[in-house]
């Protein structure tokens, strides 16, 4: 590691296969906490190169627990975090959205590391219960529609990084990491991310997969479709941008969608979307967010999958996923 240190210290960069090497020996605990928080930090003050993060990815993959859930053709959710906006759990609450509107869902998760509350925070907070066993996951989706992989049960080599991700507090190449790592290896990926230079990575490293995918970057720093402004798009083979108005909506005030101040607050406002009692704008941005993981899959336009996604919660159907991940958590 000191030579590597070294190395970056001097603005060198790494290959794909020495990303992939250091991230397989921090897994292996060949670094001390201090050498993994300088490396980390690195990455806090220049820019991932695509090599990098290509590396940083394949030894995570290589590394995590799987799981085949591919006979349900499912979609993950996710965003990388780090935009400092402290949204609500928008892409959590979406999934269900999703799930409700008959469309299989992985949803990848974690606790806030950068955040108030992450989205395994505010499951585990309304009782779902975590598990990487296979037939329980399968259950879930199969009765559910949805089931949560919480990423430390399927990527213990990340026990080494966890815990100084929890001390440094701020975002680090692991939030960019994130949704590229679903242990279920999803097919189809609605992935937000927290700047535009991520967003164009992401899509370049995309379309060498044969995932089904739609990248979103908020033009005002969301990592996901905020509706207070613009939202670049990128997917298979298309770059795009969407606008409050590809929805049938006027734009919205920042405020409209923070997350509270703890977990409760976020827990408060996740069941009162569920529940029929959310704002007018907390409920668009969330159906904004779901309806374009349904056109993801469907292949319909925004407005389409908007109109699906408010069925989806309107009916209950949402509601009714989740109510069903809790019954199945307690059994």
């Amino acid at each position: 590691m000191k030579e590597t240190l070294n190395r970056l210290i001097n603005h060198e960069l790494l290959s794909k296969g020495d990303a992939k090497r250091i991230l397989v020996n921090i897994a292996k605990g060949d670094y001390n906490t201090s050498q993994i928080a300088a490396f980390l930090t690195v990455y806090m003050m220049r820019s991932i190169t695509i090599e990098e993060l290509e590396g940083f990815r394949d030894a995570l993959l290589e590394l995590c627990r799987a799981v085949d859930l591919s006979d349900y053709n499912p979609i993950d959710l996710c965003g990388t975090g780090g935009d400092g906006k402290d949204t609500f759990n928008i892409s959590t609450l979406a999934s269900f959205l999703v799930a409700g509107a008959d469309i299989k869902v992985t949803k990848h998760g974690n606790y806030g590391v950068s955040s108030k509350c992450g989205s395994s925070n505010v499951m585990e907070f309304l009782g779902i219960r975590f598990s990487n066993e296979p037939d329980l996951l399968t259950r879930f989706i199969e009765e559910a529609g949805i089931c949560v992989l919480h990423a430390p049960l399927f990527h213990p080599a990340m026990k080494n990084v966890a815990p100084i991700r929890r001390e440094l507090a701020v975002k680090t190449f692991f939030n960019m990491l994130g949704p590229m790592v679903n242990p279920a290896f999803p097919k189809n990926q609605m992935v937000g991310v927290f700047n535009l230079e991520l967003a164009r990575m992401y899509g370049y490293l995309y379309q060498n997969t044969d995932k089904n995918f739609t990248i979103l970057h908020a033009l005002d720093g969301y990592d996901e479709i905020s509706l207070t402004g613009d939202t670049k798009t990128i997917s298979n083979g298309t770059e795009g941008m969407l606008t409050p108005a590809d929805f049938g909506l006027e734009p919205i005030k920042a405020e409209a969608i923070l997350g509270g101040e703890d977990i409760s607050d976020a827990a408060q406002i996740f069941m009162n979307v569920l529940n029929g009692k959310g704002t007018a704008e907390q409920n668009n941005v969330v159906c904004a967010n779901a309806g374009i993981a349904i056109a993801t899959v469907e292949d319909i336009g925004p407005k389409a999958g908007f109109e699906k996604a408010q069925e989806s919660l309107v009916s209950g159907r949402a509601l009714a996923s989740l109510k069903k991940l809790q019954e199945l958590s307690r059994s």
